[in-house]
């Protein structure tokens, strides 16, 4: 294993390691470390700085580090290692330098991003509006699901997911908005099976769940749009990070 030193970096390694921005901060810091492995900036074999270190480097709090890294680790791109020359260090062969099988982040990728921005940020806007009882206690019922199975297997999580998202287009009232959203999360299902989803992943992308649905029962239509945008936002940090490039 090789270290990486603090002093005498290269610009593109600043680059890597300067202050990641809120509110993405998480997500943000698995696509930045992720595209440098992938890029070669951070070769095989080297050591990340200390978590410390790192931390204050990038401007984000240890707890949020450590979930960025635990993502890296179990997306095979980091590897951690215990006792006195333990630390993390960047996989003899991270999975992207090599066939994956994984579907590269490529236009059609982007074009479903795109895609998606629309039709979310449209069916939050008419939920804040139009949500009735009985559609938010459907959604109250599947974050409190989602709350209960981050441990449990990814497909448990994504199935609860899956629905929320498309009962926030239910809740519009509007038929072609749930053909559009379920249309949506059945492609993003397609890109995100690729990737890594431990725990901290899943409970982070429910507290925002959390967010989104308090602001559409104060019938706060701007905030609920801000939190959804920083809700998927953080998806194409992620997907950016652990997806090769088209």
């Amino acid at each position: 294993m090789t270290h990486a030193a603090p002093g005498g970096r290269s610009p593109a390694l600043d680059a890597v390691f300067k202050p990641v921005q809120p509110p993405t901060t998480f997500e943000e810091t698995v696509e930045r470390l992720g595209t440098a492995i992938r890029l070669g900036l951070l070769q095989p074999g080297m050591r990340l700085p200390a978590e410390r270190e790192l931390a204050d480097q990038l401007s984000i709090s240890r707890s949020t580090l450590r979930q960025a890294l635990t993502t890296l680790v179990q997306s095979g791109h980091l590897v951690a290692l215990r006792g006195r020359s333990g630390g993390t260090f960047v996989a003899a062969e991270p999975p992207l330098a090599k066939e994956t099988g994984a579907p590269p982040l490529s236009y059609d990728a982007r074009a479903v991003l795109d895609y998606r921005v629309v039709v979310e940020t449209g069916a939050t806007v008419l939920a804040a509006e139009r949500a009735d009882d009985d559609d938010l206690d459907l959604l109250y019922a599947l974050t409190e699901h989602m709350d209960a199975t981050p441990g449990a297997s990814f497909e448990v999580y994504r199935r609860a997911d899956v629905r929320f998202h498309i009962g926030l287009a239910e809740a519009t009232g509007s038929a072609r908005l749930v053909a559009s959203a379920t249309e949506v999360q059945g492609a993003m299902t397609d890109l995100i099976s690729h990737i890594a989803h431990p725990p901290e992943v899943l409970e982070w992308s429910n507290a925002q769940h959390a967010q989104l649905l308090q602001a559409v029962t104060a019938r706060d239509s701007a905030r609920a749009v801000s939190t959804m945008i920083d809700h998927l936002a953080g998806t194409e940090h992620v997907l950016a990070g652990l997806l090769p490039p088209g």
